[in-house]
């Protein structure tokens, strides 16, 4: 194993560690869980852009619609948590899969403007359905209990429940992203008209990719309203999709702890400027994410990334 992959590595574990301490060292839980749900929608984000080079601009649609889903089932026809969860990321994986035909029948901008005009459509839906509370939003939703016995009144197990949920999905993207799939994506991102030539039928590859990330947006969507207790028609708004591919691109695009690391800072700074700032953490946001683009061009974590890759290829030199 390489130093850099030890250092990887050992980052990882002291950073699960710190997690699972996180509640008994006056890490405010709930700040923790809605950091993690966000790391989970940059994550399930830069599956598609990172890795398969397609630019969404309408990840918020599966974002809130599922958030809109597990609220409105557990809210409404009492479901248990881990169902409501499991039904808000189907029906954002449905949703993916359906504006996945229309949209990858284009490339670039055409595919990105595609995706953020169905995402309109989906925002206007939570705005004029009745189940969705309009602009007052999904308010009240209730915990309950896991498997009908484990309450997720107490933030500890909720917070625990995020945690668990937050390593698994690292670890599904991890697995998915070095499966053969995977490398299928990668070089579809490097060269398309290669993989074309070698045989691959692309559009199914990429429309299965794009369907896996709206089904992991959609999970990150149905954990924040049952962490949050409420969806609201900001989960669907078109700016969720910018936030998200701030965060990913702040963090290093095509990195696994990037969108991860990205999502911390912005979510740290909202949390610690809107107070003190009001709607000004929006412009002060904008202002770092510009800095962090001109001086870190492949995000933080893929500029030291790089750095570590330059030192190790420097010093097979010397050993040569």
């Amino acid at each position: 194993m390489t130093p850099a992959a030890k250092l990887i590595r050992f980052t990882y574990i002291a950073l699960l560690i710190l997690a699972l301490l996180a509640p008994m060292i006056g890490l405010y839980p709930v700040f923790v869980m809605k950091l993690l749900c966000f790391a989970i929608f940059a994550s399930a984000f830069n599956l598609l852009l990172g890795f398969t080079g397609l630019l969404s601009f309408g990840h918020a649609a599966f974002f809130g619609s599922a958030a809109y889903i597990t609220g409105w089932l557990i809210k409404a026809q009492a479901w248990t948590p881990e169902l409501g969860i499991l039904a808000g990321m189907l029906g954002a994986g449905v949703i993916g899969l359906v504006v996945g035909l229309v949209a990858i029948r284009r490339q670039g901008i055409y595919f990105a403007m595609i995706t953020m005009a169905i995402a309109q459509m989906v925002f206007f839906v939570c705005l004029q359905a009745r189940f969705t509370g309009g602009e007052d939003g999904l308010q009240g939703v209730p915990r309950g209990a896991l498997f009908g016995w484990l309450s997720l009144g107490s933030d500890t197990a909720m917070y625990y429940l995020v945690v668990a949920v937050f390593v698994a999905t690292f670890l599904a993207i991890s697995r998915i992203v070095h499966s053969p799939f995977g490398q299928v994506l990668k070089m579809i991102r490097e060269n398309e008209p290669r993989a074309i030539s070698l045989g691959y039928q692309v559009d199914r590859y990429k429309l299965l990719a794009f369907a896996l990330s709206a089904a992991l947006s959609g999970l990150a969507g149905s954990l924040k309203t049952l962490v949050m207790g409420f969806a609201t028609l900001s989960d669907a708004h078109w700016s969720m999709s910018g936030e998200v591919i701030l965060m990913t691109l702040l963090g290093g695009v095509g990195t696994f702890f990037g969108p991860v690391f990205g999502a911390g800072i912005a979510i740290s700074l909202q949390d610690m400027l809107a107070d003190k700032v009001g709607s000004w953490v929006n412009v002060i946001i904008g202002v770092i994410f510009v800095l962090c683009v001109l001086a870190f061009r492949k995000g933080v974590v893929g500029e030291l990334q790089a750095f570590l890759e330059r030192r190790r290829s420097a010093a097979k030199l010397r050993a040569h």
